[in-house]
């Protein structure tokens, strides 16, 4: 798998990094174990966690596999901080005294003494962001996080954020597919300006680019589960049809599958770093790894933006 600089940075990642948004729920022990070691087996070696994620069981889930299912070594760990769950809603709170105490309770649960990308995961209205920013800083300067990065923040607030930091932020991670199109208005201009690279969640479209609800919701897929129904459910649409559709017609022609070729425009677009993957089970990442991630034809390329261009 080919490995790319995040941003301006020295920092190596894979073009796909593993996300584990789905551990220690919907993926248990034994599937996660199966996915870490298929995916940096297969070239990979950016893992993306939270301490949100499961309220930090993926955290532990990924601790425990370090060491004995891969070396701490083979891996680069991402994770973040800065929201959390209370009674089943979500509770940001980005100042330093939260955003260390997180971070220490990651590192506690990883298991290591150090992530390689820490993240502020939203912005916080009722906090200052140099306080947000000075928790990042002192992360890096304590060695505790080799870089750091901000997640979910909008291009101003990107923008903001790198030019009063005082240190280099590496990478911003925001949503981005050919069902999410916006980021191309003033996020990536923005993440490109301040030297960073983009890492890209849900490049699959929250899976729907996969082909996979053309006419019915599978019983085993997330918009069919109570939990992340409301996750799938925006690009069920027939706007979003229509960019699926356009995406099925170009893998029939090159032979390819609609996850490789949403994939393989994806990282081709200017600022992206990596596309953050979240396979629920070792079927599904076989699937994605047998993908070419090549470069499409300039054709194919331009006629998926033209029906994907009025995408959110």
């Amino acid at each position: 798998m080919q490995q790319r600089y995040v941003g301006n940075s020295g920092l190596r990642a894979s073009a796909l990094s593993l996300g584990t948004m789905s551990w220690a729920r919907e993926t248990d022990d034994q599937d996660a174990s199966e996915l870490l070691r298929m995916f940096v087996d297969g070239g990979g070696t950016l893992v993306d966690t939270a301490a949100s994620y499961a309220d930090g069981l993926a955290e532990a889930m990924l601790g425990e596999m370090l060491g004995d299912v891969v070396s701490r070594t083979e891996v680069v760990i991402s994770t973040k901080a800065g929201v959390s769950a209370s009674d089943g809603r979500q509770k940001v709170d980005a100042s330093r005294n939260a955003m260390l105490s997180a971070l220490d309770a990651s590192l506690v649960r990883l298991g290591t003494d150090y992530v390689d990308i820490w993240f502020a995961q939203a912005w916080d209205h009722n906090v200052p962001l140099d306080e947000t920013l000075s928790a990042l800083d002192l992360a890096v300067r304590s060695g505790r996080a080799r870089y750091a990065g901000v997640a979910n923040f909008n291009s101003w607030q990107t923008a903001k954020a790198a030019a009063i930091a005082g240190f280099p932020l590496v990478a911003g991670q925001s949503e981005y597919s050919l069902l999410r199109r916006k980021p191309e208005e003033e996020l990536i201009p923005a993440v490109e300006d301040a030297g960073m690279g983009l890492m890209a969640w849900a490049p699959l479209g929250r899976g729907v680019l996969t082909g996979k609800y053309r006419g019915h919701v599978p019983a085993d897929s997330r918009a069919a589960g109570s939990r992340l129904a409301t996750y799938v459910e925006p690009y069920l649409e027939q706007s979003a049809a229509q960019v699926v559709e356009a995406v099925a017609m170009a893998a029939r022609g090159l032979g390819r599958s609609p996850l490789d070729v949403a994939l393989s425009w994806l990282l081709a677009q200017h600022g992206v770093a990596t596309a953050i993957v979240g396979p629920r089970t070792p079927v599904q990442l076989k699937e994605i790894l047998h993908s070419q991630l090549t470069p499409l034809p300039a054709e194919i390329s331009r006629a998926l933006e033209d029906v994907s261009s009025t995408s959110v």
